[in-house]
């Protein structure tokens, strides 16, 4: 008996495998808590006897604390899921070898912008950026904005609103379009908004500030305009660039990503797959945050979706993350020089 014991202990040590249990994993969310908990909180009620622990961001740090944490943890994980509210810090974790490839229980024509070509990430749930404007400012037969870049036309100037471009959603969409218009137009647009438009330290400042009618419109993302609408503010969304020859709406998913070397990976892949579910899309969709479902057919839509279809942008988020460490200190200078 104990020659048995001491090869099994043997086999433990040189095959470098250990016990886990695997009733217990471990989430990091940037979601915000009162979105994410109840849908974490199903999980576990659909898992018997699963423990689910999960650490949230800290508002002033947005994603980037919960990111630098999984990087400083990367010899030792103690992660198992990251749920990111956005995708360009998934996309720096998968650049430096992070995240393990992952077999999605998803339709095979998911969009191919909302997937890592090496299984690591999955985008679901995207939040839109839009043009929120307060109705009081806008009477019948004045001209509204239609377009982003609306936000460096002299006829706005100091009654428009963007958040600061270093963070966030509104970082991303930034970069996106760095990526899109090539790095001479982008900046060009950009410094004319940085002269133009009341820059804001975020997006939920942007929607306060429509609504309080200190500007008449902002560019901000449907989860905050929808708070100040649920408020019973007079404040409308308005879908931007949907004439033919613009760009179209930018949606930013949401993205789920499986640590390597999880702690728990088999109760890791579970939860990854349960979060980009059509149940999960569904109670997001019709949430507070009023998401939208990336799933091809998906039944459910956004309750901040009015009756026209959204023509979204073809955003390659992959190639516009290359381009962010040199834009970023591009966009420091630029909005924080004064």
């Amino acid at each position: 008996m104990r020659l048995v014991a001491g090869l099994w202990g043997l086999m433990v040590v040189f095959s470098g495998c250990v016990q886990r249990s695997e009733n217990a994993v471990v989430i990091y969310s940037a979601a915000d808590r009162e979105y994410a908990k109840p849908i974490l909180a199903a999980f576990e009620r659909r898992q018997t006897g699963m423990e689910l622990a999960a650490q949230y961001d800290i508002e002033s740090t947005k994603t980037v604390g919960l990111v630098t944490r999984l990087e400083s943890e990367a010899s030792r994980p103690r992660c198992d899921v990251f749920w990111n509210n956005e995708i360009m810090h998934t996309l720096r974790l998968q650049k430096a070898g992070l995240l393990q490839s992952v077999r999605w229980d998803v339709p095979g024509n998911w969009p191919q912008t909302m997937k890592a070509d090496d299984g690591t990430w999955l985008g679901f749930a995207a939040r839109a950026r839009i043009i929120m404007l307060n109705q009081d400012m806008f009477p019948e037969g004045v001209e509204r904005p239609q377009s982003f870049a609306d936000l460096a036309s002299p006829k706005w100037q100091g009654k428009c609103a963007v958040a600061l471009p270093l963070f966030g959603t509104t970082a991303t969409h930034f970069t996106v379009l760095d990526q899109l218009l090539g790095k001479e137009r982008a900046h060009e647009l950009f410094a004319n908004i940085k002269q133009n438009a009341v820059v804001l330290s975020g997006n939920k400042q942007v929607a306060q500030a429509v609504s309080s009618g200190t500007v008449a419109w902002g560019i901000t993302a449907t989860d905050d305009a929808l708070v100040e609408l649920d408020a019973g503010l007079p404040v409308e969304i308005v879908y931007p660039d949907q004439a033919p020859a613009e760009l179209g709406t930018l949606r930013i998913p949401n993205t789920i990503a499986v640590l390597k070397g999880a702690p728990h990976p088999v109760a890791a892949v579970a939860l990854a797959n349960y979060l980009v579910s059509e149940d999960t899309e569904g109670r997001l969709a019709m949430g507070p945050s009023g998401q939208f479902p990336v799933r091809p057919g998906h039944p459910q839509l956004s309750r901040a979706q009015g009756p026209d279809t959204v023509r979204w942008m073809d955003a390659d988020f992959s190639a516009a993350a290359g381009r962010w460490p040199s834009l970023s200190d591009e966009l420091r200078q630029l909005f924080q020089a004064d």
